[in-house]
């Protein structure tokens, strides 16, 4: 058992504190490893991808094993005892709706010159989902992955699941999928099982996207495997930032802090705030915390707006701001995954049910990155007209670039149409 850390932040010292406060990095040496799993998939196929799940999960597992019946799902849905398939589909509904909203649509535009560029928004066709597993099960995650991919018009949907010691996807894991209506699950996990689903294997055929949550193998897997396939980003440990005042409870905002520190040892939760009272008061609700959960630190700034800066640096998956009058800095906010708002903005409710996506960028990539969603499974592809009007009127233009790049042919290519 252990407590929490303290700290105060020093003027001009917000990158450094920043810093400090993300999780570590993977250790050096798992790239090669991961290369060498990834490479074992390649060459051997299923061979490889049972070995290393001996290896890593089931002792005993086979081949037989690695495809979950479609009927099985079936069964496990109806199975499901009827308060948490409650809760699954309500999940579910709220995540679609939002999904259904953020959907990329066609766009057609006409240019002065007299061409017309229509641009389509093409789904893949097939999605790899990678859902935790082994030790727990996290239908969750499932529903995050799935649900856009679905919205997005995927037709063909794989998950991959690593098994338990008993060789078995997760019950609930399998349910889920049967609610959902997927008929593709793989008792896989690990660095093999994103090669699986990158190359494809005899039982696995390849996918276009690989997208969900795992551990530092199954991230650097992906990184690996980027440009065979598309990949939604590299997720780290999750991780909370609260930014709060004098009005905050003490105690729900110690349950926020615990509730994403038990994640798991690496996932840090961060509270910010100017009132020395209130961080008191939280350190006393915290007490003594799991030593099976991540760090937790509180910190003490000058003002809310200092705190701000902080969580802008941190550029954390999660944001909370328990702010009387908070709306007014979420409107500054520009670097977080997603942003809690409110007395009642707790973390928790994303994490499950609030409709936004649980997959978001971690260890500082909010600042570039976004949260999962219906585009991640989608493409951009133009589809372009050119009238004689808009060559006429181009060509010149094209000319000029061309010589001005050395590529005769292109110039040529163009003026051939031109006066046509």
């Amino acid at each position: 058992m252990s407590g929490v850390r303290r700290e105060a932040l020093e003027p001009g010292a917000v990158a450094r504190l920043a810093l400090e406060l993300r999780p570590a990095q993977p250790e050096a040496d798992l790239g090669a490893v991961v290369a060498a799993l990834i490479a074992d998939v390649r060459r051997d196929g299923d061979a490889a991808l049972v070995e290393q799940t001996r290896r890593f999960d089931c002792p005993d597992f086979t081949a037989k094993r690695l495809r979950v019946p479609p009927e099985q799902l079936g069964e496990d849905a109806a199975a499901l005892a009827p308060e948490l398939r409650e809760a699954i589909l309500a999940a579910a509904a709220q995540v679609r709706a939002v999904a259904e909203a953020l959907r990329p649509e066609d766009v057609t535009v006409d240019l002065e010159p007299g061409q017309r560029v229509h641009v389509r928004a093409v789904a893949v066709d097939a999605a790899g989902l990678y859902v935790p597993g082994g030790r727990a099960a996290y239908p969750s995650s499932l529903v995050m992955t799935a649900v856009p991919a679905q919205v997005a018009g995927v037709p063909r949907l794989a998950v991959a699941s690593p098994p338990g010691p008993d060789g078995s996807v997760a019950e609930v894991v399998r349910a889920a999928a049967g609610l959902l209506g997927i008929d593709e699950v793989y008792a896989a996990g690990g660095a093999g099982a994103v090669a699986a689903l990158a190359y494809g294997t005899d039982a696995i055929p390849p996918v276009a996207v690989i997208t969900g949550p795992g551990s530092a193998w199954v991230q650097e897997a992906k990184r690996q495997v980027t440009g065979a396939v598309g990949i939604d980003g590299l997720a780290g440990p999750s991780e909370v930032m609260i930014v709060a005042d004098a009005g905050a409870d003490p105690a729900t905002t110690a349950a926020d802090l615990l509730a994403q520190a038990e994640h798991g040892p690496d996932s840090p939760a961060v509270l910010a705030s100017d009132d020395d009272e209130l961080l008191a008061a939280v350190e006393a609700e915290v007490g003594t915390r799991p030593e099976s959960a991540g760090p937790i630190t509180l910190v003490r700034c000058a003002s809310i707006d200092e705190a701000v800066e902080l969580a802008e640096a941190l550029a954390p998956e999660h944001l909370q701001i328990d702010v009387a009058g908070g709306e007014r800095l979420a409107d500054r906010v520009r670097h977080a995954g997603a942003v809690f708002l409110g007395r009642n903005g707790a973390t928790a409710f994303g994490d499950y049910v609030a409709g936004s996506n649980h997959v978001l960028p971690t260890g500082g990539a909010a600042r570039h990155a976004s949260a999962l969603g219906p585009g991640t499974y989608m493409r951009r592809m133009s589809v372009v007209h050119m009238s004689q009007a808009a060559v006429d009127a181009l060509t010149p233009h094209l000319a000029a670039l061309a010589d001005a790049e050395g590529f005769p042919m292109h110039r040529r290519s163009a003026e051939m149409r031109a006066g046509r």
